[in-house]
């Protein structure tokens, strides 16, 4: 039996900017980029990125609470709001916290957002994306 899956990551995104620069001022290292331009892997026709990406994900998880997910990543940023916000001034970015579902047999995650999560997310002035996927359709 499939189990549900959660994804959950954080990403700042915009036209051009230093991947490299970011990874050292956060002090931490991406789980994937790609610069505008780059070609996207797997298509049957070529497409190309629209924006150059930083981001710091937890892959997929089984996982009946996405609060799980989120703690990881927010764990890793939480004391980095100052130069998120310096960076995100300097290179003229967005950020954003992706969660993505994938529903399994009618075991839905739970989706709580907590005060903390809430909270960090504001400082930087981030948006939520979260997409869901229930199989079999």
């Amino acid at each position: 039996m499939d189990k549900t899956l959660v994804r959950v990551y954080f990403s700042l995104f915009g036209e051009e900017f230093p991947i490299e620069e970011i990874t050292e001022r956060l002090e931490i290292t991406p789980t994937e980029t790609y610069k505008k331009g780059d070609l996207i892997p797997n298509r049957s026709i070529p497409l190309y990125r629209k924006e150059t990406s930083w981001d710091l994900g937890t892959g997929y998880q089984v996982s009946l609470n996405v609060n799980n997910q989120l703690q990881k990543i927010i764990i890793k940023l939480k004391n980095k709001a100052s130069i998120i916000n310096e960076i995100k001034d300097a290179y003229s970015v967005d950020c954003k916290f992706f969660i993505v579902v994938k529903i399994e047999e009618g075991n839905t995650p739970g989706l709580y957002l907590d005060k903390e999560i809430i909270k960090f997310a504001s400082s930087i002035e981030a948006e939520f994306d979260v997409d869901l996927y229930a199989n079999p359709y």
